[in-house]
Formats: structure tokens, sequence, C-alpha cells
């Protein structure tokens, strides 16, 4: 399992924060996704086959890329 935590400066809402888990936790192999409104970060705790590659690129098709 592979884990990293990254800011995501378009998280301004809950809203946002639960489109970036339900995006996330749809791809396979990710196990666990936590945003946070305040701080802006998103964790994500991962393992095959999804990649980093594929979770950024997630991220990046619904306008909340990693910054």
């Amino acid at each position: 399992m592979e884990q990293r935590t990254v800011h995501v400066p378009n998280i301004s809402c809950g809203h946002c924060v639960m489109r970036i888990q339900k995006a996330l936790e749809a791809l396979e192999g990710v196990v666990r996704v936590e945003a946070d409104v305040n701080s802006k970060e998103v964790t994500i705790e991962w393992g095959p086959p999804a990649t980093w590659e594929r979770i950024v690129a997630t991220l990046t098709e619904i306008d909340y890329p990693p910054g």
C-alpha cells in the first residue's frame, strides 16, 4: 500500500470533499480517501491496480488538481 497527502487549493466546502472522495473511491485499488476543507489537504491510500498518475489524472478531471 502507498499513501500520500497532497494540497488541493480548490477545496472550498463539504461538497468539494464529497466529490473528491466519491471520484477517488471509484478507482479500483483506492482503499482510503480523507479530504479536509480547512487544510485543503487530501490523503489517499491505494494499492494496485491504482497508480499515483491515475489518481492525479482523476483529480484533474474533476477540477481539483493537486498543487
